[in-house]
């Protein structure tokens, strides 16, 4: 058996490797260390590397602010993004790939350009659409989705009532096609629910004013993100390595167009749904600048606006600081480290074609 030699190589690059993953760590490690350190601990000269008297003042202080709540609100905000970006890039990218049609090629060149666009060029239309959209609309525009959803539902359950599962799931009852009805129920009990809080009395028809903007809420913030240009040219690449000899062969066996997006591509590019979420997920909590200009009001705060308003108010408490951004980072490494094999083995796929 042949061992591994140590060379000068290997020891450089293993030097190397250790040098930029402490320069990647140490700020998290800075982080979580200060947010346990008082004021005067915190701006102390020299630095205390670890606290020796570690206390919980800086997140008591954190949580008499509505702490939680910004926290929820940037959970909301980006999962809904990364939801509606998932959806909306898979079937722009899989149309792209796989369809062919007149302006196919001016289309994807437009979506190239846009990837080059910087954020603060259409931040004035932006801020102006959302200003002239009304929240009313929106649940409107909701609520027809939710009840073209449940009809299509019914009508799929009225049709197979007598063959709701496949022969082979009544002989053998399989945990995917127990899953897949179990999901169809609940986007069903999801829809009715929404159309009684839509229209029940007090509920968000009657609560919502009709001349309400869109502005100073989370969809502000949420629908600029669904045309995201790089979620299109990602998803593209991935249905790209789709072979079409399987599309052929669902077409053959009578799927139509949305029976094989969903149980011929949508499996095939799962690991493009996981990079995507993940880029997306936090592309939208990192977006500070569009936050800022969007939201105003104290009870619609994101994480990184509410942490910049206690700096502003407690004149830059570095504990308090420290212990808002340990908040912030917890979701986003939990996401990291949950889809982290989607992730390396989307961008991985993602990168051959053929």
């Amino acid at each position: 058996m042949k061992k591994n030699k140590i060379t000068p190589y290997k020891v450089i690059s293993v030097i190397i490797l250790c040098v930029v993953a402490f320069t990647f760590v140490f700020p998290f490690y800075w982080i979580i260390t200060g947010a346990f350190k008082s004021q005067s601990v915190a701006i102390a000269l020299p630095p205390e590397w670890f606290p020796t008297e570690p206390t919980l003042a800086n997140f008591e202080r954190l949580f008499k602010n509505p702490a939680l709540q910004w926290m929820l609100n940037t959970v909301l905000m980006a999962l809904g993004s990364m939801l509606l970006v998932c959806g909306t890039a898979s079937l722009c990218g899989y149309a792209l790939a796989k369809k062919r049609f007149y302006g196919q090629s001016i289309v994807f060149g437009l979506i190239i350009c846009a990837m080059a666009l910087p954020k603060q060029v259409v931040l004035v239309p932006l801020v102006r659409m959302m200003a002239n959209l009304r929240l009313r609309w929106l649940y409107y525009a909701i609520g027809v989705v939710a009840v073209i959803a449940l009809v299509m539902i019914v009508v799929t359950a009225v049709k197979n009532s007598y063959n709701w599962l496949p022969a082979e799931a009544r002989r053998d009852w399989k945990v995917k096609d127990y899953l897949f009805h179990l999901l169809v129920a609940a986007i069903a009990v999801l829809a009715v629910v929404y159309l009684v809080v839509l229209f029940m009395p007090g509920g968000l028809i009657v609560k919502t004013k009709e001349n309400t903007p869109m502005t100073d809420t989370l969809w502000a913030v949420i629908l600029p993100t669904v045309g995201w240009p790089f979620g299109v040219f990602l998803m593209k690449q991935f249905s790209e390595t789709i072979p079409n000899e399987i599309l052929e062969a669902a077409r053959i066996d009578g799927a139509g167009e949305l029976n094989t997006f969903l149980t011929v591509v949508c499996p095939i590019i799962k690991p493009g749904f996981g990079a995507l979420a993940i880029f997306t997920f936090i592309n939208t909590w990192n977006d500070y600048f569009l936050q800022l200009i969007m939201l105003q009001s104290r009870a619609n705060l994101t994480i990184s606006l509410g942490i910049a308003t206690l700096q502003a108010e407690f004149a830059t408490n570095y504990g308090l600081m420290m212990a808002g951004a340990a908040l912030g980072a917890v979701p986003i490494v939990a996401i990291f480290l949950i889809f982290q094999k989607f992730f390396t083995q989307g961008i991985t796929m993602g990168a051959v074609k053929g």
